[in-house]
């Protein structure tokens, strides 16, 4: 065996979404966060389009976040349908992380691989991240705010000709214990054809 298979697979049953309620203040180095995109990039990618592009907040830039979040909310859904637990959960969740990645689908122009195989290379990559993640101690939870398909959260995050927001990656060591998990079975999701 090439790797230690009890330990990989104790770290893929042990990954779990950690939101940013749940964070602690401790901070994120750098060099951490580049682990996780190192290990990112490794993930399988149909006609090595490598279709991920990668958008690190920090800091201060948290902050600028929370504004672009909260004001494009605003503007973008009714008046109407605004709930005020919706608009204060995108404005203060940046705020409590220690870092958030603003996961960014990159499709080439002339690309003959289809957006499905772009989209499940980039799902693969966060998983990647996901696990690197969970190896350090960090949390994680990945995000998908409506918003985010919005033209002005794409000039926001300076988007070019073939890019969108695929998510927002929240990063926080956890304030609380690390959740536990469950599945189903694996006899009742395969079926095997002999």
């Amino acid at each position: 065996m090439r790797y230690n298979l009890s330990e990989v697979t104790a770290i893929i049953r042990d990954r779990r979404t950690i939101y940013p309620e749940q964070f602690s203040t401790r901070k994120i180095h750098k060099e951490q966060i580049e682990l996780l995109l190192n290990n990112a990039i490794w993930a399988p990618t149909h006609g090595m389009t490598q279709p991920w592009r990668f958008i690190v907040f920090q800091d201060n830039a948290l902050n600028d976040l929370s504004e672009a979040l909260g004001s494009i909310y605003l503007s973008e859904i009714p008046k109407e349908k605004q709930v005020d637990s919706k608009l204060g959960k995108l404005m203060s969740r940046p705020k409590m992380a220690g870092a958030v990645i603003a996961i960014i689908l990159n499709r080439e122009e002339d690309t003959r691989i289809s957006e499905e195989d772009d989209f499940a290379a980039i799902s693969c990559a966060v998983q990647n991240m996901h696990l690197t993640a969970t190896a350090q101690g960090i949390g994680a939870f990945w995000s998908t705010p409506g918003i985010m398909k919005s033209e002005r959260f794409n000039e926001f995050l300076e988007l070019g000709k073939g890019q969108r927001c695929v998510g927002l990656f929240y990063l926080g060591y956890p304030a609380i214990e690390w959740p536990k998990g469950q599945r189903k079975p694996i006899e009742y999701l395969t079926e095997w054809k002999q």
